[in-house]
């Protein structure tokens, strides 16, 4: 099924759709301000392992990243230092994935997980984390390179290669083809660990 949503001023009729969806261990494909992702509720362990099989990863041993809607709800989750905090600050919202240290609030899955990504996208999903009250797990959709590029951008061609293995689409118009940008904070100094759409001064 697929949803329309818009970064902001959806009804809340809709918010509510999609909250009630995530509540019950439903996976998610939705827009960011870089690549789609797919998600699910970051606290529920059932979702998390249906998104690790589909793509092929261990959520033990792979990175996996956090959508909050604020520093607040990030720091909740990671282990925010000064240093991180006013850099975040002055690039959050936007298309920059943060590594951290983990706190202990995530779930059982992710306990031998050291770091953390946070996300603070400019997308629709806010409104949705915020209704929620609970952060949404993060990943780009799974991808071939053989693939045609529109695939990562168009949810309807989205919707053809999964919309029998998600529960919901939300179509936030066509996306981005570069990832967001990963900036680690680990070991108390800032690293690009992966330069996409988002720069760094």
């Amino acid at each position: 099924m697929i949803l329309k949503v818009y970064n902001d001023h959806n009804s809340q009729s809709v918010i509510a759709q999609i909250c009630e969806i995530l509540e019950n261990g439903g996976v998610i494909i939705y827009p960011t301000d870089a690549l789609y992702a797919i998600g699910c509720h970051a606290l529920k362990e059932r979702p998390i392992e249906k998104i690790a099989k589909l793509k092929g990863f261990d959520p033990k041993r792979h990175l996996f990243s956090v959508t909050c809607n604020s520093l607040q709800m990030a720091s909740h989750y990671a282990k925010v230092n000064n240093f991180a905090f006013k850099v975040m600050k002055h690039y959050a919202p936007g298309p920059f994935t943060f590594v951290l240290p983990a706190s202990n609030k995530l779930p059982r899955i992710f306990r031998n997980r050291k770091e953390v990504g946070i996300r603070i996208p400019v997308s629709p999903i806010q409104e949705i984390v915020r209704q929620l009250d609970a952060p949404i797990l993060s990943a780009t959709i799974p991808y071939m390179p053989e693939w045609d590029i529109e695939y990562l951008t168009n949810p309807e061609l989205i919707d053809e290669k999964w919309g029998e293995e998600v529960d919901l689409i939300l179509d936030g118009g066509i996306g981005k083809t570069e990832g967001s940008t990963i900036v680690s904070f680990l070991n108390d100094e800032l690293e690009i660990r992966r330069q996409g759409l988002g720069q760094i001064d």
